[in-house]
């Protein structure tokens, strides 16, 4: 039986053009027998070929480890995408001279060699936690201009030693124009404040740093993106007070791991997930619990099967595990719904009341980054938050945009930039609810536009008229395109993987604008160069209390069985006070808004099965919900086009005859995949693209993707981009630079 042919996009980033990159990829694609072609574009190089997956996976492995010797590669991004049916292989012409993108790396994990010099007392760096070279080390956070060169980094007051200036001058020397290159006779200072007013230095600052933290105590950090709050990850003490300091009840803490053995203590990871996880972008990968491993305290992420783990990325961070020995919680530095913080003082004011210490140092930070997120779904990596290690390796279009600025969406919000063949997508910006948060989107907007010497012709944001981006899109002197939340959510999928109109968007998320003045989130969009088409959606609903009911599952439960007439009185416990009045509001249709909300359809059902009835963090019920289903279960409840009745009537049914909560969310998960696969064949396209916040359901996800694949349609899920609002500024800036808004 012959395998079915896939396609491989590689990007790889770094010092890659004029040594013989593209010969190499010619004569090791030749030898595998396979079919495409490799070019230098504006990025770095470009590569792609079809072929068997398993030869696929096995080139992608060699590009790398068989690379020229003069090659520097500093970052490789992978796509999948559908055969192109290439015949031969060919070296194509350059694509012009280099794009500003071409200048601008992220923030690289510190790489074997210099963590090998940090370690060694013979090593003029031992100790030092500014360590680099070309191959590691700060980049997008501190790089004040373009072209990459150290005047145009925070590292330009650092002048360096006589030492340190032949390492950069030296061709033969591994630190060749490494722009942050530093030693602890020309670089950054380090230093440790506490809270009565001691003040260690140096080598010195990171030790007692390690005691306090070893003593329970939380110690903010400086690291490369911005301030990390960290404490004892054994400690339920400890991380309780962290939770009760930060405002942070119950949503979960990144943990921070001395390698990748203590992490195999505390959770199953995969042979990819270790990849990632060392990988040079180092993202905290969420990972599955050990049952009933006491290494890190069930404080760090309560009630939850998964924890978010990664690995030292930083010199700081080796220096800092290696004299502690047991993980630490690395949270980002900012209260609930705050950007990170990044400058000193700024920390010192922001963090107040938060930490008991400060470690910190004096290389200036540019531009802020929190960790990235990643998780396995489908076999491959699904970004859930795209910053440090990704930000800014820009998308590559198969089509010529016009010059958009996209200002994204409310929560989770990204801006990006999309002009010629590229769309670049900013890092992670949190929700725009706070004066902080504003500040920082406001910065991030103009910070983008000048490191690029942007120059848009048009600004697109969301339809929400009263979403901050949109009111700031209004301000600019420019012409505003307005786009659908739903159509930018599927648009980015497409730009991200360059599919072929037209193409089934299944877009399910909390909320979204619908241009009929209603609030979409399970929608089917038919998406093409016209435009797009709701072609079907979920049953709509009301949603008690309006925005109260994003935070009350319970509502959302309300909402559900008003609309089918069912008794509501099985919710009356639900409400111990004001039970009265809440029945009511479904009638209100002043107070309570109809929606096709796919999320809140599972908050819903979270309530219904007892496991939720108010979040404390944005989608706690609906995680609670894929958390506690059993996979086992073959088992679906009956779907019949959008319509979730069927489906919902069947879990109450359950639900009453004391059915287990994994089997009923197993069940409701599965007609959801077959409602999916029912409403594409109706729709009767070949591609059907999965996205929006509710797809970062790994088990949603895969589900859906099996049977829609199972059916013979061909299945896209987001691989660079976060399948939720963190890729709606990527939607807009392709879909108003095709003018596929028209």
């Amino acid at each position: 039986m012959t395998r079915p042919l896939r396609r491989l996009r590689l990007s790889v980033f770094g010092a890659v053009q004029g040594v013989g990159f593209r010969p190499f990829v010619f004569r090791l694609a030749e030898e595998l027998g396979l079919q495409g072609w490799v070019l230098n574009g504006p990025c770095g190089v470009i590569i792609e070929v079809d072929g068997e997956q398993h030869l696929l996976a096995r080139f992608a492995g060699r590009v790398v480890a068989e690379k020229p010797r003069a090659a520097v590669v500093a970052a490789v991004e992978t796509v999948w995408l559908d055969a192109a049916g290439f015949r031969g292989f060919d070296i194509k012409k350059s694509e012009g001279a280099p794009a500003p993108s071409a200048w601008l790396l992220p923030d690289l994990a510190t790489c074997p060699d210099c963590l090998a010099e940090i370690s060694s007392p013979k090593e003029r760096r031992h100790g030092y936690p500014f360590t680099n070279c070309t191959l590691c080390g700060p980049r997008f956070t501190i790089q004040t201009g373009i072209p990459y060169d150290r005047p145009n980094t925070t590292m330009a007051g650092f002048t360096l030693c006589p030492a340190c200036r032949a390492e950069y001058e030296d061709p033969a020397d591994r630190r060749f124009h490494a722009q942050p290159i530093a030693c602890p006779q020309c670089g950054p200072r380090l230093w440790l404040d506490e809270s009565g007013g001691s003040r260690s230095e140096g080598a010195a600052a990171w030790r007692q740093a390690a005691g306090l933290i070893r003593r329970g105590q939380v110690v903010a950090m400086k690291g490369i993106g911005g301030f990390l709050l960290l404490c004892d990850a054994r400690s339920p003490g400890a991380v309780r007070c962290l939770r009760e300091r930060k405002r942070r009840n119950e949503k979960p803490f990144a943990v921070m791991f001395p390698d990748l053995a203590s992490i195999r203590q505390a959770c199953e990871v995969s042979e990819l997930e270790a990849v990632w996880l060392e990988s040079a972008a180092a993202p905290i990968v969420l990972l599955r619990r050990q049952p009933h491993n006491p290494l890190i305290t069930e404080e760090a992420s309560p009630g939850n099967p998964w924890l978010g783990a990664m690995l030292p990325y930083a010199p700081l961070h080796h220096l800092l595990m290696k004299e502690l020995g047991f993980p630490m919680v690395a949270t980002s530095g900012n209260l609930s719904e705050e950007p990170i913080a990044k400058d000193n003082e700024e920390a010192k004011s922001r963090l107040r009341g938060l930490a008991d210490a400060f470690l910190m140092h004096d290389r200036p930070i540019v531009r802020h980054a929190d960790d990235s997120i990643v998780r396995l779904a489908r076999g491959r990596q699904l970004v859930l938050r795209r910053a440090r290690g990704f930000a800014p390796l820009p998308l590559r279009t198969g089509r010529p945009l016009r010059p958009v600025l996209a200002l994204g969406a409310h929560l989770k919000n990204t801006v990006a930039l999309g002009w010629e063949r590229q769309i670049v997508v900013s890092q992670h910006l949190g929700d725009l609810e706070t004066a902080a948060s504003l500040d920082a989107f406001r910065a991030a907007l103009s910070d983008l536009a000048r490191l690029y010497g942007f120059q848009p012709e048009r600004a697109a944001c969301d339809l929400h008229p009263d979403y901050a981006s949109t009111r700031r899109a209004e301000s600019l002197d420019l012409p505003v395109v307005r786009i659908q939340h739903h159509h930018a959510h599927v648009a980015a999928l497409m730009a991200e993987q360059d599919i072929a109109p037209p193409v089934l968007g299944v877009a399910w998320d909390g909320l979204g604008f619908g241009p009929d003045g209603t609030i979409w989130g399970g929608e089917f969009l038919v998406v093409d160069e016209k435009g797009f088409r709701r072609f079907a959606h979920l049953r709509q609903f009301s949603l008690p209390g309006g925005e109260a009911a994003i935070k009350e599952p319970r509502r959302c439960a309300l909402g559900l069985l008003a609309e089918l007439g069912l008794g509501l009185d099985r919710l009356a416990p639900l409400f111990p006070e004001g039970w009265a009045a809440a029945r009511k509001l479904p009638a209100s249709a002043a107070l309570s808004p109809r929606t096709s909300s796919a999320g809140r359809l599972f908050d819903g059902m979270a309530s219904l099965l007892g496991l939720r009835q108010k979040n404390s963090f944005e989608g706690q019920a609906a995680m609670s919900l894929e958390h506690c289903l059993d996979a086992s279960e073959a088992g679906a409840y009956p779907a019949k086009g959008g319509d979730w009745e069927p489906i919902l009537r069947a879990a109450l049914e359950d639900i009453d005859k004391g059915v287990p909560a994994g089997k009923v969310s197993a069940r409701f998960h599965n007609g959801l995949a077959r409602m999916i696969v029912a409403v594409a064949k109706d729709a009767g396209l070949e591609r059907v693209a999965l996205t929006g916040g509710v797809f970062q359901n790994a088990y949603l996800s895969e589900k859906a993707a099996a049977l829609l694949e199972a059916a013979g349609f061909l299945v896209y899920t987001h691989q660079r981009l976060p399948p939720n609002d963190g890729c709606i500024s990527a939607g807009q800036a392709y879909v108003a630079g095709l003018g596929w808004h028209a």
